[in-house]
C-alpha cells in the first residue's frame, strides 16, 4: 500500500488534481456535485479535510468502485441524476461520456416525439419556461442607434404642428 502523496490521481477515466480536497477533486468529474461528492465521504468515512492525493491505494479502489455504482452505499435517490429512468424504471447515475450520450438520447427522442419540449429543442429555443424577450437571443445584438430616435422624435413633432 502506497501512502505517498499523488499530485495527479485517475479516477472514472478522468485525471483529477490531487492536491484538492477530497469533495472539490471529485466535483471535476461531469455528473459529480458537491453534495453528492459529499455525501460519498461522509458514507465512506474519509476525512472531508484530506486531499485526494493522500488517499491510499486501497482507499482509492474503494472509491472507484463505489463510482461505477453508487446504489452500494445506500445514498438517497434524489442525489441520482437520472430518477425512474424511462427505459428501465430504475434510479441511476450517470458520469461524464454516458451523462452526454443519454440526454442526447432524451432530447431525440422528445423530438420525435413533437412534445413542447422537442419543439423548443429544435428550434433552438428556451425550453424551461424562461423569458424570450430580452434574452437567449443569438447572432449579433440589435439595438437602436440614437440618431434614429432622434429623427423619429422630430418627425413626430413635425406631424403635431
Amino acid at each position: 500500500m502506497s501512502t505517498e502523496f499523488r499530485g495527479i490521481v485517475r479516477l472514472a477515466g478522468r485525471d483529477l488534481d490531487g492536491t484538492k480536497r477530497i469533495v472539490y477533486a471529485l466535483k471535476d468529474i461531469k455528473g459529480l456535485n458537491v453534495t453528492l461528492s459529499s455525501a460519498l465521504v461522509n458514507s465512506l468515512k474519509l476525512d472531508p479535510r484530506m486531499r485526494l492525493g493522500q488517499l491510499s491505494d486501497a482507499q482509492l479502489m474503494e472509491l472507484e468502485k463505489v463510482l461505477k455504482d453508487l446504489r452500494i452505499v445506500n445514498l438517497p435517490p434524489f442525489l441520482f441524476n437520472r430518477r425512474k429512468d424511462i427505459e428501465t424504471g430504475e434510479n441511476s447515475h450517470l458520469f461524464e461520456s454516458d451523462l452526454a450520450f443519454v440526454i442526447k438520447n432524451d432530447i431525440e427522442r422528445e423530438k420525435l416525439l413533437n412534445s413542447w419540449r422537442g419543439i423548443r429543442h429544435s428550434l433552438g429555443l428556451k425550453v424551461r419556461g424562461q423569458r424570450t424577450r430580452t434574452t437567449g437571443r443569438k447572432g449579433q445584438t440589435v439595438g437602436v442607434r440614437k440618431a434614429a430616435v432622434q429623427a423619429a422624435a422630430s418627425k413626430e413633432e413635425e406631424k403635431k404642428e
